[in-house]
């Protein structure tokens, strides 16, 4: 276990506790900005234990699996809760998380044949989560700020080219493994 690793750990043991906050008798404005506290947090520490692994040459197989799983289940998390509150539309959310699962299992498949790097993260992937990261706690926020700008509309428009940007990334990860793909059938 090194530092890297336990923040992954953490950002996993967050999501409960994140779900959780949707179901405490707690106002409304207070439990979507301690949920928006918590996923900006979470998010945070993918990015400083990616620094810290690189930083420390404390990168390992173990937690290069471990990050992406743990981002994905909380963007996951958020989206469903989100769902449930009527603040995403189910199919925006399927999009996303049906993307993510897609890839991710493309992925492994493709570490497994030892091709690996034609699936390697692409700067669409990357544009995509960052869409995903700013659209997802400005609608776990939900609220009017400085008196004009609706965090709900502004996170809804991004969230809808973040899917956009899922289904393009998609279908290029596809296409670059598709010479894999078509010897294997």
């Amino acid at each position: 276990m090194n530092l890297p690793n336990l923040l992954t750990w953490l950002r996993v043991l967050a999501i409960p506790l994140f779900v959780a906050l949707f179901y405490l008798p707690l106002a409304a404005g207070t439990v979507n900005l301690v949920a928006t506290v918590l996923f900006v947090a979470a998010a945070v520490t993918d990015w400083v234990d990616g620094y810290l692994a690189r930083r420390l040459g404390q990168t390992s197989a173990f937690g290069a699996f471990l990050d992406p799983v743990a981002d994905k289940l909380l963007v996951s998390a958020a989206l469903i809760m989100l769902v449930e509150f009527g603040r995403v539309e189910g199919l925006v959310a399927l999009i996303i998380i049906g993307r993510e699962i897609t890839i991710s299992a493309l992925r492994e498949w493709m570490a497994q044949i030892g091709a690996r790097a034609s699936v390697a993260v692409h700067s669409i992937g990357k544009l995509k989560t960052v869409a995903q990261l700013v659209a997802i706690p400005l609608l776990l926020l939900d609220r009017t700020v400085f008196g004009f700008l609706d965090t709900r509309a502004i996170g809804t428009w991004l969230l809808y080219a973040a899917a956009v940007l899922t289904v393009w990334s998609m279908f290029y990860y596809l296409r670059r493994a598709w010479p894999y793909l078509k010897e294997s059938l």
